[in-house]
């Protein structure tokens, strides 16, 4: 198995499941409707849970642009894009969106040469292809992580 094998096997256990320290970001989502993804109730100052979700969609657009090229995620504005109307047809498509991005992020990932893990994605950037990749996961498991205690907040709210 080579190391870009391997990464992208802990970008699915991160993102789909099967992540040794608990539930990946698609596992902890699983029963999150719209009005429990817009809630912003459950921790003052916190980032809804759909917020949170337009951010990991956001981040992984962001790296996989990278990896094609683009100096992508230099603002703020780029990783917390604005969330629409809380619809159920909204929050479908803001998960489908999830889905999308990752896989085609994944996808690049998986075609990256090796030999590159090294570099630089972008001219602007501090951090190595490896780095960056890496970093997904992990910032993939912190986000299930805050969405889980959200979740937690949420069922406790007295409505």
């Amino acid at each position: 198995m080579t190391e870009i094998q391997r990464i992208v096997g802990q970008m699915k256990a991160a993102f789909e499941g099967g992540a040794w320290h608990g539930p990946a970001v698609l596992e902890v989502l699983q029963d999150v409707d719209h009005m429990m993804a817009a809630s912003n109730y459950t921790i003052h100052g916190a980032h809804s849970i759909w917020e949170l979700v337009a951010h990991l969609t956001a981040t992984a657009d962001i790296i996989r642009r990278r990896i094609a090229g683009e100096n992508a995620g230099l603002k703020d504005e780029e990783f917390w894009p604005a969330v629409p109307e809380a619809t159920e047809e909204n929050w479908r498509g803001a998960l489908a969106q999830l889905k999308r991005k990752e896989e085609d992020l994944q996808l690049a990932v998986a075609a990256f040469p090796e030999s590159r893990l090294d570099d630089k994605l972008m001219e602007a950037g501090a951090t190595s292809a490896y780095v960056n990749f890496h970093g997904h996961v992990q910032h993939n498991l912190y986000h299930a992580g805050q969405i889980a205690l959200l979740k937690k907040g949420y069922s406790e709210i007295p409505f």
